[in-house]
């Protein structure tokens, strides 16, 4: 079976997985009562995929799904404000074919590019618990085996870059998240989680409509780390 086939299978035990109670009741809560504006979805209501490029340089690593976004849409950083303000900045940088990405249907296309997240689930207050991220970060780790061309790491917020580090945590690749604190703009070569090759990781604020509306995160702000990333990968 190729790289290629195995993420196909990956994906499907990830949109099967039923781990987390507290994640299956509020997901398929949302997905029951909808949002008035989307009354006429049908919801996806399931752990969401990662999506992409297979052969990707770079990676780019989020918290979890939104409730009425992803959760919605069954695609990562789809149908909300986040995914809004992503998809201009990765089409700007030339990684997405189009700047919106609303449904799984749009023609939404990333060249050198894969999304995943922390989280398959959408958490009640986008807060999930130590036991939820421990429960899905071996979907993560088996991502991160079959994506073997990934040099760059792009961890949106606090959460994905912890998440990051915990795994070469775990394989006893580095022994402390403080050597590597979090910030906008901050990078760091890195080993591949379980693997003999290194990367950088590149940290941004998230995307998040409270981050963006506040300008704690501008679109000038995200391109910056964007063509740090570009640079690096031509390098």
């Amino acid at each position: 079976m190729t790289s290629r086939q195995q993420l196909v299978q990956l994906n499907r035990d990830v949109i099967d997985c039923r781990k987390c109670p507290r994640l299956v009741r509020w997901r398929e809560e949302v997905a029951r009562e909808k949002r008035r504006m989307f009354r006429d979805w049908e919801y996806w209501g399931r752990p969401v995929p990662g999506f992409g490029d297979p052969r990707a340089q770079l990676l780019v690593l989020g918290l979890a799904p939104a409730a009425h976004g992803a959760n919605r849409t069954g695609r990562m950083f789809t149908g909300d404000r986040a995914g809004d303000f992503l998809f201009r900045g990765l089409h700007r940088a030339g990684f997405a074919n189009q700047p919106t990405s609303v449904s799984r249907d749009d023609g939404q296309k990333l060249t050198n590019c894969y999304i995943t997240a922390s989280l398959r689930c959408a958490p009640p207050q986008n807060k999930p618990t130590p036991q939820e991220q421990s429960n899905c970060r071996p979907f993560l780790e088996e991502e991160f085996r079959l994506l073997t061309n990934v040099r760059a790491v792009l961890a949106l917020g606090r959460i994905a870059h912890e998440t990051y580090l915990r795994l070469l945590q775990q394989h006893g690749q580095i022994k402390s998240l403080a050597a590597f604190p979090f910030g906008h703009g901050a990078h760091y070569r890195l080993p591949w989680p379980g693997g003999a090759r290194t990367v950088r990781l590149f940290d941004s604020f998230h995307s998040s409509q409270q981050n963006t509306q506040t300008g704690r995160l501008t679109p000038a702000m995200f391109n910056r780390v964007l063509r740090e990333v570009k640079k690096y990968l031509r390098g």
